[in-house]
């Protein structure tokens, strides 16, 4: 949520954001993050905090594939 405050409203995140934000390592060990940080949005969504978007629409979680963006609920 930090990470979106930073970013303004409307402005989205990718995944890869918060694991490489919390990842203390200087190699690529942040990837070993992804589906956490995946899990976590999932629950900000059910939350009513954010929501998960592909192509700049918001999309189901439990069914988006691919790459996906993470945005605040105005």
């Amino acid at each position: 949520m930090e990470l979106l405050e930073r970013r303004g409203p409307s402005r989205t995140i990718c995944p890869s954001d918060a694991a490489r934000a919390v990842y203390e390592g200087e190699d690529d060990g942040w990837r070993e993050l992804m589906e956490p940080v995946r899990r976590a949005a999932r629950r900000l969504v059910e939350a009513g905090e954010v929501e998960i978007t592909q192509a700049g629409r918001p999309v189901e979680p439990t069914t988006a594939r691919g790459p996906i963006r993470i945005r605040r609920v105005h």
